[in-house]
């Protein structure tokens, strides 16, 4: 019964860790109930009126969310600035409550300056948010000058509770993030081994279901590795653990993927295309499921359920999965593959190289393990890490200057949006204004959401329609929740924690959920200032719409930036990438000087997380939505294979089987030319380029070169993941209108 519920205990941490990496969410919800509740309880016994509570509640809430750097002396510095920033604010939204001309304008001047300090890093952007929000508030609650001391008593307790709640109850360290992080990673890798083996067993018409689950899981252990790579600088004690901690998740994260792919290949009649892992709806591949239970499918479903046990289970105490672990090891070497057909003995392999990621992953998280039950195949793996891990902790990391283009003026990102954001302010004010003279501040509300983390007009419609959507749901849950709780002051404040914490919780996932969250809220704090009325809360809707409308107008007529012209510019950041990390492996490959590779393949992989998150706004548009998804699902293959170039590259210094083959560098320029061509043609349609197609990448390789023999199977490998790139950089040539040359002869 004990060991029964501890599975299910372990489980539930699992599938929590998983859902919520690094349990990110979780810990900005209960942040910010955490320093509302505080803020509030202090008020309480002050006996303070309902109108500085709820100002109390807000202000404490803007003080948890705007703060966002991830050290906490930063952190503790920019809370302290805050609260004179937030005194100032309430103060002149007191003193130009009674001024409307002069209130306007210094509310469009705000709104430019607290825009145009985003340029100066997160901290610019968290003072700017905390004006803006406080100077609402001051709006919202109706400031006064003779309110305004006990609204600044009020603010003191808001930002006093916050930093409370941050650095006391709900305490969130870099090193402890990381620590969560490495937590959901595995499992996540965990969750995908169980997406493929159902990928595995599953039937003709359970199969596209299998593969959606396993597209899910990869891009979901994809998402993990990223969020991991964004706190190993401050999350760990130096640069070489954090390079060694970054190798080890590329290395679990590469192979994951391509045991994937390998199972995918082993159900089918055919070689699968990496495309089919990345590109949501693609077919199948033509061929048969594995619906026979003979030895070597039965060996592969129970090693892959044994692989799965060993990424559960952080330590292996005593030698209990020692056995087990030595026996998935011993597949990376030929003669202890079980008989079975070629793809069905690749997966083996797969699983022999997982394994192998596997056990240095928990070297690197856990420290050392146990040895005494090593087989002499797990001490050779073993050995192998160790000869990384030296040649990681010896080695020099040269600093690369990027040169960031600087643009001036109107050109410069933050100035340009200030501008917009000024300009829909305006005509919000005027609109809101002739709507209703009380709560005109909605629009312009509204007006400055929709341009935060935006930088086109399409990505600003998106989100304006997304918020419009939560809020008039919002009204909805608002007019019934206001009617339950009615007058209820403690009630009424529970409900309200509980849509904040929710808020928060579903910020990342959902922006339509999260305002539908908000809006709720308000609902009940209007019925707690005996202003609540249908009324409200339909015009609530209306300056919404309006503040939308304003927002997309500005966007598109004021210094605009088209939608196309935005994703052409990351498209050509993706391939610029592409090109510097597969040119960087396959010169290292080549013989040539080692290189940071795994810090530009993450270079890479974000740069396409840009990409991606910037053509939702094609998402209505049918033709235009196919066309970007292929083309990104043509590029996530693209960095997959280039990922596994980089990984590989960087085991020349210390692998024994792997050796530089210099006619590698030779094959691989046709790619690096095709890259750049398609870059070219982004860049300017005017372009001459063309995208060159020829023979196979292994026929470039002429036996006897350089006094080396054709290849072996690590060079075969590289090959093959060479073969698929010039495959998937030639497929972006007719989705991207890119001409293709005529091949001589």
């Amino acid at each position: 019964m004990r060991a029964a519920a501890r599975r299910w205990w372990t489980g539930t941490l699992d599938r929590v860790a998983a859902s919520d990496p690094g349990l990110l969410r979780l810990a900005a919800g209960l942040r910010t109930v955490g320093a509302i509740t505080l803020t509030l309880g202090v008020l309480s016994l002050a006996d303070a009126e309902v109108s500085r509570l709820v100002a109390g509640a807000v202000a404490a809430m803007v003080a948890t969310f705007a703060v966002r750097e991830k050290r906490r002396g930063p952190q503790a510095v920019t809370l302290a600035l805050g609260l004179p920033v937030a005194l100032a604010s309430v103060s002149l939204g007191a003193l130009l409550s009674t001024r409307r001309l002069a209130g306007d304008v210094f509310f469009v001047a705000l709104v430019f300056g607290a825009v145009y300090g985003r340029r100066f890093g997160e901290r610019g952007t968290a003072l700017g948010l905390i004006a803006f929000q406080v100077y609402f508030l001051s709006l919202f609650v109706g400031a006064t000058t003779d309110a305004l001391p006990a609204l600044w008593g009020t603010l003191a307790v808001a930002f006093g509770c916050a930093a409370v709640a941050r650095f006391a109850l709900v305490p969130q360290t870099s090193a402890g993030i990381l620590l969560r992080l490495r937590q959901a990673f595995r499992a996540r890798l965990a969750q995908l081994l169980d997406a493929q083996l159902g990928l595995l067993d599953a039937g003709p018409a359970e199969v596209e279901k299998a593969l959606a689950g396993a597209r899910a899981g990869t891009a979901r252990l994809h998402e993990t590795a990223m969020l991991i790579q964004g706190r190993l600088e401050e999350g760990t004690p130096d640069a070489p653990t954090a390079r060694l901690l970054q190798r080890r998740v590329a290395d679990a994260e590469i192979c994951a993927e391509r045991l994937g792919l390998l199972l995918l290949t082993a159900r089918s009649a055919e070689r699968a295309d990496t495309l089919t892992l990345h590109l949501p709806g693609a077919p199948v591949p033509e061929g048969g499921h594995l619906p026979v239970r003979d030895p070597a499918t039965d060996a592969l479903r129970r090693d892959l359920r044994a692989l799965r046990t060993l990424v559960r289970h952080p330590v292996a105490g005593g030698t209990g999965l020692a056995p087990v672990r030595n026996r998935l090891l011993g597949y990376r070497d030929e003669e202890n593959l079980p008989a079975a057909s070629p793809p069905v003995q690749d997966v083996f392999r797969g699983i022999g190289e997982a394994a192998r990621a596997v056990l240095g992953l928990r070297a690197a998280l856990d420290g050392p393990q146990d040895e005494s039950a090593d087989s002499p195949e797990t001490a050779r793996s073993r050995e192998e890490l160790d000869a990384e891990d030296a040649a990681i902790d010896g080695a020099e990391r040269a600093g690369d200057e990027a040169e960031e283009e600087r643009e001036a003026g109107l050109r410069r990102p933050t100035t340009r949006a200030a501008v917009q954001v000024a300009v829909g302010s305006a005509l919000a004010i005027v609109g809101g204004e002739l709507l209703s003279e009380h709560r005109w501040y909605w629009a312009v509300l509204t007006c400055w959401i929709v341009f935060l983390n935006t930088a086109s007009t399409g990505e600003i419609l998106v989100k304006g329609y997304r918020r419009l959507l939560g809020t008039a749901l919002g009204v909805v849950a608002g007019i019934g929740l206001a009617a339950l709780v009615g007058q209820h002051t403690v009630t009424a404040f529970a409900v309200v924690l509980l849509c904040v914490f929710c808020m928060f919780y579903t910020a990342p996932l959902s922006y339509t959920l999260m305002s539908f969250f908000v809006t709720a809220a308000l609902g009940v704090l209007y019925t707690l200032l005996h202003t609540y009325s249908l009324d409200v809360l339909l015009l609530r809707i209306a300056e919404t719409a309006l503040g939308v409308a304003c927002g997309v107008f500005a966007a598109a007529f004021v210094l605009p930036v088209r939608t196309d012209r935005r994703t052409d510019e990351l498209l050509t950041a993706v391939l610029d990438r592409l090109g510097d990390v597969t040119g960087a492996a396959v010169e290292q490959l080549s013989g040539g000087p080692p290189a940071d590779l795994l810090d530009r393949a993450r270079e890479l992989d974000q740069a396409l997380a840009d990409l991606r998150a910037a053509t939702q706004p094609l998402t209505p548009l049918r033709t235009r939505r196919d066309t970007a998804e292929y083309v990104v699902a043509l590029l996530e293959t693209c960095a997959y294979h280039a990922r596994s170039l980089a990984a590989t590259a960087e085991l020349l210094p210390s692998h024994p089987s792997i050796a530089a083959d210099p006619r590698l560098r030779g094959a691989g320029q046709r790619i690096l030319d095709n890259i750049g061509a398609v870059a070219a043609r982004v860049g300017d349609e005017r372009s001459t380029a063309e995208v060159r197609t020829g023979p196979s990448v292994a026929s470039l390789l002429k036996p006897g070169a350089f006094g080396a023999p054709r290849y072996g199977r690590v060079t075969d490998r590289v090959l093959r993941h060479l073969q698929r790139l010039d495959e998937a950089v030639v497929g972006l040539a007719r989705p991207l209108a890119v001409p293709l040359a005529t091949p001589a002869g």
